[in-house]
């Protein structure tokens, strides 16, 4: 078979709402496009086994950085600790490497970045594996468009763009490299500037949106972000009801199998994260009606058992907070609706839905977001065993600097007690974020000695793009300019770790 487009992706294709690359060839291929998918190609020749694509080559590495996947905080290789259940198989720089090797064999073909790899690399960013900053990743890999962020409008006007011989420059939700910068398009510090003087690689972070058209100069050229296109309930619903098969083919991912996506976006804005350079800082919730069909067709699947594994998105409880009426934070906004009465609305109804036992909320929520009512429906009917919350820290400036300071732990945790004593909570902590010294991480660890299921504290790693690697890169708060602690040694930060870890040891 003649492909129109090959996908190359670095994770297990699976065909299935929870993996992109499924979701773009279900919806291209309703427009009538013939679709091939290269997953987790292992050496060149594995580019070549589908031939050469009538329109373009889509790459991706997946939803998670291939530096990430492939290597600890402290840059050791994870298929080496022998405490990881690892299986992954992806190169270095997957994105790059995938490129180059159809560069070398279909060196005509179009090529057609996307993926989390791509969007938070889409400008000069910090690498925190080389140490360095690093050029916009459409540089390296010599692709001819980058795609940032969700990706449904952007692939379906890319195929028809080169379907009928057109320029792939204006495409919303894109970026490309161009010998001139449109006069509409805001400046970033050029590569020169932000390598010579943190307060400008400040000002470019602070300059960072989805929402703008920006341009950033790299020697004799720019690189162009043309703004996202508005995504809507109405497209989600689209995308999420496409008739998958729903099997996943490796067992350590089926646990994902009966999960179903209920919205998009986070207005949470957390300095650490980088969902608000991905899927964007406003929530886009799907139809209850479309949600409740989709799980009424599970319930249909033969090898379907009863219980639907998670419920929910990036944070489960911001479903039905959907809000485009200004451009401030939602957060700290009077007008948010907190009262989480759509989500009480979805779940009330889900698990009324005739062949389901049990709808679960296992991806975790916002504790400060969480309504007593919502809680009250979550704790008795939805929880398995214990549900995930994430405080990532205890110490105010800490919090202050994630920008997650919002909330009252002891409170929710009170509240939590008094409806089901018989369910727990599990907790999520966060080691050596900047602004963490040896007594931060103290007071974490004495504040973690009075909690259970405190298994789960992860150290900081610096990704591309986000406000924290900012803060690592710089020293520098980029909002206020102010100097930020930042524990940099492998040993300080291994100090910090054993100091948190041991507390969840002696209580294992």
């Amino acid at each position: 078979m003649e492909y129109d487009i090959i996908f190359v992706t670095g994770e297990i294709f699976f065909d299935h709402p929870l993996c992109g690359v499924a979701i773009l060839k279900r919806l291209l291929e309703k427009y009538g496009y013939k679709v091939g998918v290269i997953e987790m190609p292992k050496k060149e020749d594995d580019i070549k086994k589908l031939g050469k694509p009538k329109l373009f080559f889509g790459v991706t590495s997946g939803g998670i950085d291939s530096m990430v996947r492939n290597y600890t905080p402290l840059k050791k290789l994870r298929q080496d600790d022998e405490h990881l259940d690892y299986n992954e198989s992806v190169p270095d720089r997957a994105v790059i490497v995938y490129s180059n090797w159809i560069k070398r064999h279909f060196h005509d073909s179009i090529i057609v970045l996307g993926g989390t790899e791509a969007t938070l690399r889409r400008f000069v960013h910090y690498d925190y594996w080389d140490n360095k900053l690093r050029r916009p990743i459409l540089f390296d890999s010599r692709a001819n468009i980058l795609v940032y962020g969700s990706g449904e409008k952007q692939i379906l006007s890319i195929a028809e763009r080169i379907k009928t011989n057109k320029e792939l420059d204006n495409v919303p939700g894109t970026c490309v490299i161009s010998k001139e910068k449109p006069s509409d398009f805001a400046e970033l510090p050029n590569y020169q500037e932000v390598q010579a003087s943190k307060e400008k690689f400040c000002d470019m972070q602070n300059m960072f949106s989805n929402d703008n058209n920006l341009a950033q100069k790299i020697d004799n050229r720019y690189a162009l972000q043309y703004k996202s296109p508005i995504y809507t309930s109405k497209d989600l619903d689209e995308y999420y009801e496409f008739p998958f098969t729903r099997k996943i083919p490796v067992k350590h991912l089926r646990g994902f199998e009966f999960s179903v996506v209920t919205h998009r976006g986070c207005i949470a804005d957390c300095n650490f994260c980088s969902l608000t350079l991905t899927q964007g800082r406003r929530i886009i919730s799907r139809s209850e009606e479309s949600i409740l069909r989709e799980i009424w067709r599970i319930t249909k699947l033969k090898y379907f058992k009863g219980n639907i594994d998670d419920l929910g998105g990036p944070s489960a409880n911001m479903y039905g907070m959907d809000c485009n009426k200004c451009n401030k934070d939602c957060m700290i906004c009077k007008n948010l609706d907190r009262s989480n009465k759509r989500i009480i609305s979805l779940l009330t109804k889900a698990r009324k839905i005739k062949g389901v036992k049990n709808v679960y909320v296992r991806s975790g929520i916002r504790y400060d977001l969480a309504s007593k009512e919502y809680l009250k429906e979550l704790v008795n009917c939805h929880t398995y065993d214990t549900l995930r919350i994430a405080p990532e820290h205890v110490n105010k400036n800490i919090l202050k600097l994630m920008n997650k300071e919002q909330g009252d732990l002891h409170r929710f945790i009170a509240e939590f007690k008094k409806f089901n004593p018989n369910k727990e909570l599990s907790f999520y902590f966060m080691i050596a974020h900047p602004g963490s010294t040896m007594k931060e991480a103290t007071e974490l660890a004495n504040a973690m000695r009075s909690l259970k299921n405190t298994e789960a504290a992860q150290l900081f790693t610096p990704t591309p793009m986000t406000v924290s690697t900012c803060m690592y890169h710089t020293s520098l708060d980029p909002k206020t300019k102010k100097q930020v602690y930042v524990p940099y040694t492998y040993n300080e930060k291994k100090m910090q770790k054993r100091l948190v870890l041991g507390v969840i040891k002696k209580k294992s």
